[in-house]
């Protein structure tokens, strides 16, 4: 077991996630795969420790030889520092709720030359994802509840219309759509 983080998930009652180090290490392969990450590369860590995304933003770049830039509170929760962050640390990565990305875009932020924007957490609203898409970013729509570790879905959001969907399995990942009878 790589550890146990505890949600309520879709119930409500707080349950323990055992999180094994297979399924940790799938989801960091796969990320530095899909959408790319590795050597000489930077992530910008914004989420605080009790939630799960929070161990792809770290241990991305330590496995990859990536480097991490962990955000202090305040700037996490100020667009403007965020985007000053992004221009004067070199921030190729930044992963993010809804949330902050409009925090982001509040400001006069132009994502610099390769910068990804992985959106998760939430659904990404439409608009958001056009107003990401117009400011240079290249925009990863991520999804996964916390007992498939991490994320399990991702796609590519090259233009609005791509946001409507959440993307296609992770690496070593299998999703099935079924109905409330289970087919």
């Amino acid at each position: 077991m790589a550890y146990v983080l505890f949600t309520s998930g879709s119930t409500g009652r707080p349950k323990g996630v055992q999180v094994s180090q297979a399924a940790l290490a799938n989801v960091l392969l796969s990320f530095a795969e899909r959408p790319g990450f590795g050597a000489g590369r930077t992530l910008l860590a914004v989420t605080t420790l009790s939630f799960d995304i929070a161990g792809l933003e770290i241990f991305l770049p330590l496995v990859t030889g990536g480097r991490l830039w962990l955000a202090t509170r305040e700037i996490a929760a100020d667009g403007a520092r965020l985007a000053e962050t992004i221009a004067r640390e070199r921030i190729e990565v930044l992963q993010a709720t809804p949330a902050t990305w409009r925090l982001l875009m509040a400001t006069d932020f132009r994502a610099p030359r390769g910068f990804q924007a992985w959106c998760g957490g939430e659904a990404l609203p439409l608009d958001l994802a056009g107003e990401l898409v117009a400011r240079g970013c290249e925009l990863w729509n991520v999804y996964g509840p916390t007992e498939t570790t991490i994320w399990s879905l991702i796609q590519r959001v090259p233009a609005v219309e791509a946001a409507r969907s959440i993307g296609r399995a992770i690496t070593n990942t299998t999703v099935y759509i079924v109905d409330d009878a289970g087919n």
